[in-house]
């Protein structure tokens, strides 16, 4: 990968990406650094909700752009809800957009591309697809968490086409074929 000098300037320094926190119950640890800007003023940034938790919670961010203040969502239908913020996830992460447990056993509620991935180079305004699997309407409001999402390393590869492929026990076969 190149990079270009306009955006070699640009490109934050590793104090920037690394920060340590406390964790309760196990003390100081290293943490990757996600930058946020507010887009909104009533936007509720990304947050752990306990001690250990994998995933930080992303709330939404009601009314804006075309968006009511309450976005009631049909059985089968997806909709798009902003969260008012936009983040710099460091390169070599990615930021991975999950269901919360608690909306999609007991309302249905789930993501239509689960997980969904934020690349480390998007910069917009945050938005998470939700789907209603369930039987009934569901309401989304201002400040209702709805997703989750995990910081997660990416393995970078380099492709290299070949004219063959070395043999495995399983070669070719694909879905299913090691049992249920």
């Amino acid at each position: 990968m190149t990079i270009s000098p306009t955006h070699a300037s640009k490109i934050p320094s590793t104090t920037d990406l690394i920060s340590e926190i406390k964790v309760p119950g196990v003390g100081r640890v290293t943490a990757t650094a996600v930058r946020v800007k507010r887009l909104d003023d009533r936007a509720t940034l990304p947050a752990y909700k306990s001690a250990h938790a994998a995933g930080l919670d992303l709330a939404a961010c009601l009314p804006r752009h075309d968006m009511p203040a309450a976005v009631k969502i049909q059985p089968g239908e997806i909709v798009k809800i902003p969260l008012g913020y936009a983040c710099a996830i460091p390169f070599g992460h990615e930021g991975q957009v999950r269901p919360r447990s608690g909306l999609s056993t007991k309302h249905g509620i789930s993501l239509p591309n689960a997980p969904g991935t934020i690349d480390a180079d998007y910069r917009g305004e945050m938005f998470i697809a939700l789907i209603n699997l369930g039987s009934e309407s569901y309401t989304i409001r201002h400040g209702d968490r709805i997703a989750q999402m995990i910081i997660a390393p990416v393995a970078h590869a380099t492709i290299h086409e070949v004219e063959e492929l070395d043999d495995t026990d399983r070669g070719s076969s694909g879905f299913g074929s090691t049992g249920l």
